[in-house]
């Protein structure tokens, strides 16, 4: 809406107005996601999640068009998110790099670069920027859901991948693959799209790291804005 607003009083392009108000900025939203798998003969223990099954824990970026930019898929079902982010290549990039922000969910660390919501929202500018922030984080959710939906072997419904982990990794990330290109390809959305099995921060087996200074001045920027 605020973006409306400027362009209709301003008539600037759209993307100075993206600019503006750190709309290009976002990259996309990052979440993770558990594929069940047969238990693997080594450590098989790391590899049940907190569900009491054995999983990958599969860690994607995906954008408002549902399509998967980036994809980490080596971690084990017991791996948090916020361990999965913080040891991936993607982390370092934009620690290093300039170039915009993902939007993730409380299990993961308030930082410039990764917006997290408000854990306890005071006030109305507070509220709005949650809503805000979910209506654009939910983009990863139904993702993993279409994903699930068009691959069942990757849902809990289709049973487990009976392969080694690396194998189950590589089945994934071709899965991954296919459902970019059907994006590509315009191919029909399944009849009924499964819904993502959330992972709330409150079932993170580990605690999540505080919030830094760099992390909160940027999100109270963007609050600021409502």
């Amino acid at each position: 809406l605020l973006l409306t607003l400027r362009f209709l009083g301003k008539g600037d392009f759209y993307s100075e107005v993206g600019d503006l108000h750190g709309v290009s900025r976002v990259l996309g939203a990052v979440d993770g996601t558990l594929v069940p798998i047969i238990a693997p003969h080594d450590n098989e223990e790391v590899y049940v999640c907190r569900k009491g099954y054995h999983a990958l824990n599969i860690q994607a970026v995906v954008n408002s068009n549902m399509r998967f930019n980036d994809v980490v898929a080596r971690w084990p079902g017991s791996a948090n998110d916020a361990g999965i982010f913080d040891n991936c290549g993607l982390k370092r990039h934009l620690e290093l790099n300039d170039v915009g922000m993902l939007l993730g969910d409380s299990g993961y660390p308030l930082r410039h670069y990764l917006m997290t919501p408000v854990l306890r929202p005071q006030g109305i500018q507070q509220t709005a920027y949650n809503v805000a922030h979910a209506r654009g984080r939910v983009v990863v959710e139904r993702a993993f859901g279409l994903l699930k939906s068009r691959f069942r072997c990757l849902h809990k419904t289709g049973g487990c991948l009976m392969f080694s982990p690396d194998k189950c990794a590589q089945i994934v990330t071709a899965c991954i693959h296919l459902h970019n290109l059907c994006l590509d390809r315009h191919v029909p959305m399944p009849g009924t799209v499964l819904k993502q099995d959330g992972q709330d921060m409150d079932q993170q087996p580990l605690a999540v790291p505080a919030p830094n200074h760099s992390g909160v001045l940027h999100r109270n920027i963007l609050i600021n804005r409502y």
